[in-house]
């Protein structure tokens, strides 16, 4: 069985008018797309995300 890695902008911080959800095969596509949504909808470049920053997001994605 396939696992599926997804994530929902609004289960962030701050971000509970976000529709923006990604679902896909890998971990490592999830997190391209989590930093292109990022730069195209609120305008954030992911280059700038701390660790932490980037810790508080890994702890939103979900698998199944």
């Amino acid at each position: 069985m396939m696992t599926v890695y997804s994530y929902a902008c609004a289960d962030c911080e701050g971000m509970d008018a976000c529709p923006g959800k990604i679902a896909v095969e890998t971990e490592e596509e999830l997190w391209k797309l989590v930093e292109l949504h990022a730069l195209i909808a609120h305008d954030e470049d992911a280059k700038e995300w701390s660790e932490e920053t980037r810790a508080y997001l890994k702890t939103l994605i979900k698998t199944s």
